[in-house]
């Protein structure tokens, strides 16, 4: 070993041994913080703040995915000093579900995996865990249509999102892609690896499953199949990865909705989402627009969905940027429930920061 690396090892040592102090310095202040807290454990808002002035800060070389992760991971490891978070979301184990919890809320959060979106929901509104977790769009297939549905009568709020870039992998039992005859996954992700698929698995038939989970516990089990997935799916089902991001779109993100028994206090870059319907008169739909646009509120999502109260009805999902508690916001919400027949305001919570 030359000398030149000895020393640049050395360099490395003492700067772990300054990072073990430092955060067990962090950690001792978070605790003092916990115990000046009154009840929530949990803020939101805080926790957005911290990650954006550290991503902020950031001058490389780590990427900023790879910060916020390990930031994530701190915070989570803080938390836990005090008490155990309860996350509910839509399992099996091994699904982008599971991954999009561990990147809002860190490995240190109890993860509770769900039957359905419903089951999530249910959890959260009986108070059986703290916090639901739910996929609510994906940038290639568009939206959840049950988590839609669901948002409509919840008591629950919206206190955050997770943007997750989806990262599809295959796996097999076997070590290369030589006799695949099958190919299990979720409709969605046999969806968004077509090309992939009539490329390197051309006669391999494709069966959609309730879940990525399930199909690689269903390729554990079966020689010659093989399942689409998340990474997280290979190591819990002892697969082994044939091929890493397949997916067809290299920009395929899913949205996810934290869920809580309330909402967020301002951050400083948040979004409202709301649930609202028009009269029907003429021009009804630009009466809902209109308080938006004279408050200077920019829209960033406007989805329409059956109402099911009538035929031909329809109900809007929108999510506009800022916190109700912002002027303009609080303005335009305040002209938005005179105008509209129906408005329900789903909370406000902290964009996504990375």
């Amino acid at each position: 070993m030359s000398d030149k690396l000895k020393r640049i090892r050395t360099r490395i040592d003492a700067l772990d041994d300054r990072l073990i102090k430092l955060l067990s310095a962090r950690a001792r202040l978070a605790q003092r913080i916990g115990r000046l807290k009154e009840g929530a454990l949990y803020r939101p808002e805080r926790e957005a703040q911290v990650l954006r002035r550290v991503l902020k800060a950031n001058r490389g070389p780590l990427p900023a995915g790879a910060l916020a992760r390990l930031y994530a991971e701190i915070m989570s490891a803080c938390r836990a000093l005090e008490d155990s978070l309860t996350v509910a979301y839509l399992g099996p184990q091994g699904t982008f579900s599971q991954e999009a919890v561990a990147k809002h809320f860190g490995s240190h959060a109890a993860a509770v995996p769900s039957a359905s979106i419903d089951e999530v929901f249910r959890q959260v509104e009986t108070g059986a865990v703290g916090f639901g977790v739910v996929p609510v769009e994906n940038s290639t297939e568009g939206a959840i249509g049950r988590t839609l549905d669901l948002l409509l009568s919840t008591p629950a709020k919206i206190c955050g999102e997770v943007m997750l870039p989806v990262r599809q992998c295959l796996m097999s039992r076997a070590g290369r892609l030589h006799g695949i005859r099958k190919v299990y996954s979720h409709a969605h992700s046999l969806a968004q690896c077509q090309q992939w698929l009539a490329r390197n698995l051309p006669q391999a038939e494709r069966i959609a499953v309730v879940s990525n989970g399930e199909a690689a516990r269903l390729a554990a089990r079966e020689r010659g199949a093989a399942a689409i997935g998340p990474g997280i799916a290979a190591s819990l089902y002892r697969l082994q990865l044939l091929a890493r991001n397949i997916e067809d779109e290299a920009k395929n993100t899913t949205r996810f909705l934290v869920l809580a028994a309330h909402d967020a206090a301002p951050s400083g870059n948040d979004k409202t989402s709301l649930i609202m319907s028009a009269r029907n008169v003429p021009g009804a739909m630009h009466g809902l627009l209109t308080p938006f646009a004279v408050n200077q509120v920019s829209m960033t999502r406007l989805e329409s969905r059956p109402s099911r109260a009538g035929l031909w009805e329809y109900v809007f999902y929108v999510d506009i940027e800022g916190h109700q508690q912002d002027a303009n916001v609080a303005r335009a919400l305040e002209e938005l429930e005179r105008k509209a027949s129906f408005l329900k305001n789903l909370g406000s919570y902290p964009a996504a920061a990375a």
